[in-house]
């Protein structure tokens, strides 16, 4: 949940009985290790670091996609941008910062790290989960020892997890995917995807899940790090996958930019070059208060999100899904 979550999202989350989670893919190391400490300091409970393992693609010619942008620029008067990437893959540094937080939990997505850092992951005490989006990459992850597998559906916001190479047309919804990958594999899989009530919740249960993983529908909380124009507008968006955001396909709620451009371009350079352009327009916007030309990453259930403090939503989610449970249980 980049630019979404953050340090009062996870210590909430923990407050509420779940698993508080930060996301470190746009963190520097000395970031990661502020924020951890900060949320050891307010909460007693696990925490998960989340970190993107993509491998850097050489320096792409982004001048088409420069093209495309520039009548944004004119528009709003501001010179083309020249920051870099802001997803930064797991690494050395990172690693370090593994080592000495002592995570419960670290989560990758695309994949997994080089195997020397991985094994200094494992060594340092945490349950290592990874995403996959497919069978293929569920046996994969499993070949190569994680702990856990996130089984994500194509309703899930943000960045797709997929890995290995297959074709988007053939992404999975969550149950469809989720009871295919329990079968597959022997390891505990949890649920991610559309989930945002009970409902969700015990659906994930009933085909198998150990866990369900929810970010959208805490997306309206208080805690929450998107601002308020956005927590007004996001419920009556339709979300939609577009690679405008960073040049690899993601979910994000519709706006200006995916109606007058499409949702994907071939212009875009591939992931994450493609921001380098965008977030000078994107930060200008928000200034200017032009939300509807932003694009928040969100996932299909949006519109089910409430705006309750985090703590409290979370013990509902929970005691929604077990009164489901236990009453079926009961039938």
């Amino acid at each position: 949940m980049a630019n979404g979550g953050g340090v009062d999202l996870a210590v909430a989350a923990i407050e509420g009985g779940a698993v508080g989670s930060l996301a470190c893919g746009i963190l520097s190391e000395v970031e990661v290790r502020e924020q951890a400490a900060n949320v050891r300091s307010r909460a007693n409970g696990p925490l998960n670091l989340n970190f993107f393992c993509h491998r850097m693609p050489d320096q792409a010619d982004d001048a088409a996609w420069r093209a495309l942008l520039q009548p944004y620029y004119d528009k709003i008067g501001i010179g083309p941008g020249t920051l870099g990437p802001t997803r930064l893959p797991f690494d050395e540094a990172a690693c370090a910062a593994v080592e000495e937080l002592k995570p419960e939990i670290v989560s990758f997505h695309y994949g997994l790290p080089l195997d020397p850092l991985l094994a200094r992951v494992k060594a340092a005490g945490a349950i290592v989960l990874s995403s996959a989006t497919a069978v293929a990459e569920a046996k994969w992850l499993e070949e190569r020892g994680v702990d856990m597998i996130i089984a994500q559906g194509f309703e899930a916001g943000g960045h797709t997890a997929r890995f290995l190479g297959s074709d988007p047309a053939e992404a999975l919804g969550l149950f469809a995917l989720l009871p295919q990958v329990v079968d597959a594999v022997s390891v505990p899989v949890i649920a991610a995807g559309g989930i945002a009530d009970g409902r969700g919740i015990a659906a994930a249960f009933a085909l198998g899940a150990s866990a369900a993983q929810i970010g959208t529908a805490y997306l309206m909380t208080p805690e929450s790090l998107i601002a308020q124009p956005f927590k007004e507008l996001l419920p009556g968006r339709p979300t939609v996958m577009s690679n405008l955001c960073s040049g690899g396909l993601a979910r994000a709620a519709r706006g200006r930019l995916i109606d007058e451009l499409g949702a994907v371009r071939d212009e875009a350079p591939p992931f994450p070059l493609a921001t380098a352009a965008l977030l000078p327009l994107w930060r200008a916007a928000q200034d200017r208060g032009d939300w509807d030309f932003l694009l928040p990453l969100a996932g299909q259930s949006a519109a089910q999100a409430r705006s309750l403090p985090a703590a409290e939503l979370t013990r509902q989610l929970a005691a929604e899904a077990l009164e489901l449970i236990g009453s079926k249980a009961h039938a």
